[in-house]
C-alpha cells in the first residue's frame, strides 16, 4: 500500500495535467493542494477523470481563482476508483500540485 506524496507537478499554463493516476486494482484516498508561486493570480480546474481530457461532469473544482504568491487551494478526503486520473489545468505557469494520500 502506498501512502505519502502520491503525485507531483508543476502544470504548463494552459495545459490539462495528469499529475495521478490511481493504479490498477487499487482505490485511492487523497488530498489535492495547489500553491500559486506566481505573481499574478491563477483560474484553475481540477477533475477526477476517467481520462487526461476530463468531460464537464468530472471537474470538482472549475474557474478557482487562486491568489498571487502562495495563495492556496486545498481539496480533502477524496476517494477515487482504479484508473482514475487527477487533472489539473491552470491559466498561469507558476503554480504546483501535490496529491497525497494513500492506496489500497
Amino acid at each position: 500500500m502506498a501512502s505519502g506524496i502520491l503525485g507531483q507537478s508543476a502544470p504548463s499554463a494552459t495545459t490539462n495535467t495528469t499529475v495521478y493516476t490511481v493504479p490498477a486494482s487499487k482505490t485511492a484516498t487523497f488530498n489535492i493542494n495547489i500553491v500559486n508561486q506566481a505573481t499574478s493570480t491563477a483560474s484553475v480546474r481540477v477533475a477526477i477523470s476517467a481520462t487526461g481530457t476530463p468531460a464537464t461532469s468530472e471537474y470538482i473544482e472549475y474557474g478557482a481563482n487562486i491568489l498571487p504568491n502562495g495563495g492556496v487551494l486545498e481539496r480533502t478526503g477524496i476517494v477515487a476508483n482504479t484508473t482514475k486520473n487527477v487533472v489539473v489545468y491552470s491559466t498561469i505557469a507558476g503554480t504546483s500540485v501535490s496529491v497525497y494520500g494513500y492506496e489500497e
